[in-house]
């Protein structure tokens, strides 16, 4: 259960899989797909899409204590919706090749990879692959899954909040500032080290034994970094030494961390944090006082900024790519899901279909007679 837990922190939980390849034809032969429920322009949605997301949705809600039965009719009445969700995630795909990321986030796949590999002593991915099947998790499926989430998110950063953050003039700011002056009221800060002691294949009480004895070393004299390079089970941040985690506002933390370190002063260590993945030793490296006196500092003043108008600025990213789309949609879904695309004539009504390419055989999207 730990490793799937690692696992399922890289991306949502509702993370949408993509359909798997399409069957192969002879060359020039048309290639018979799934049934189509949309064309997105030169991509599709299709119904193993839809059906894969549905029993994502209704095994989270068994999870919270809904019955199978009640969990489908749930999830049916939100068909269109997770119809509407699955067009938008092709806009966002297809516009992340456009703007050529898909190395940058196949990257970042790699680099999610390792970090579960590395923090559960795996020496490759090859070995990663093997454990996650073992643990019931398919390795190319969670990847696909991660490539399509990192994706999207990608997307909305380039295209939206970082242009939402550097588009704001000065004179902006300063007025959102004095409009905001609460916001930016300096809080106590902390730099902390860790040493983290997973629970993952150990018994709980032999963990906490060693957590305390690692708590007595230190404060007998030991050297924090040293025992944390030797024992400690979590990756560093890049660059860091493998004790340092990092600068934090104290208003952020976690609340059982705040409470472990409230009364820890600088230099000095926590008594050992459970958690749910193992036990944690923080040490207080830095510790700076909040100020009452509202502080202009043109970054945060834009990261304020962006996050509060980020939302709608997105929204209204997806609805342009929506109305600039080839959108066709089976009939048997079309009433339903139309009006929540939006779609804003006559762009989408006077756009035509995306060329085929005569090279690769055609795709002929099969859709559901009505």
């Amino acid at each position: 259960m730990k490793f799937k837990v690692a696992i399922a922190t890289l991306f949502a939980i509702g993370a949408l899989v993509i359909s798997p390849s399409l069957a192969r034809a002879q060359e020039g032969e048309p290639v018979v797909v799934d049934e189509v429920i949309a064309q997105v322009d030169d991509g599709i949605v299709t119904l193993l899409q839809l059906k894969r997301e549905m029993k994502e949705r209704v095994d989270t809600l068994k999870q919270n204590g809904m019955s199978e039965q009640q969990a489908n009719a749930e999830v049916e009445k939100h068909k269109p919706e997770l119809i509407a969700t699955l067009i938008n995630e092709q806009l966002l795909l297809q516009k992340g090749k456009e703007l050529e990321l898909t190395q940058r986030v196949e990257d970042e796949v790699n680099k999610r990879m390792l970090a579960v590999a590395k923090e559960n002593s795996i020496k490759s991915m090859d070995q990663l692959c093997q454990a996650m099947k073992q643990a019931g998790l398919d390795c190319e499926d969670t990847r696909r899954t991660m490539r399509i989430e990192i994706m999207k998110q990608a997307v909305m950063e380039s295209e939206v909040d970082s242009k939402l953050f550097y588009g704001f003039s000065m004179v902006e700011l300063h007025q959102y500032f004095d409009a905001h002056k609460d916001k930016f009221l300096r809080p106590e800060s902390v730099e902390l080290s860790e040493i983290f002691l997973g629970l993952a294949g150990k018994p709980e009480t032999d963990v906490k034994a060693h957590a305390d004895e690692l708590v007595k070393q230190v404060r007998g004299g030991a050297d924090f970094c040293t025992l944390a390079a030797a024992y400690s089970e979590r990756p560093a941040a890049n660059g860091q030494k493998p004790c340092k985690v990092g600068l934090f506002r104290v208003p952020d933390l976690r609340p059982d961390i705040a409470g472990a370190i409230k009364n820890v002063k600088t230099g000095s260590i926590s008594d050992p944090l459970k958690t749910d993945e193992g036990y944690q030793i923080l040490r207080v490296d830095v510790r700076t006082a909040g100020a009452n006196t509202p502080t202009f500092n043109e970054n945060d003043v834009r990261g304020a900024m962006t996050e509060e108008r980020s939302g709608k600025a997105r929204e209204d990213y997806l609805q342009g790519l929506r109305n600039e789309a080839y959108l066709k949609i089976a009939d048997n879904y079309k009433d339903a899901v139309e009006p929540l695309l939006k779609i804003v004539p006559p762009a989408a009504a006077t756009k035509k279909p995306p060329k085929q390419d005569k090279g690769k055989g055609k795709i002929l999207g099969i859709f559901p007679k009505p």
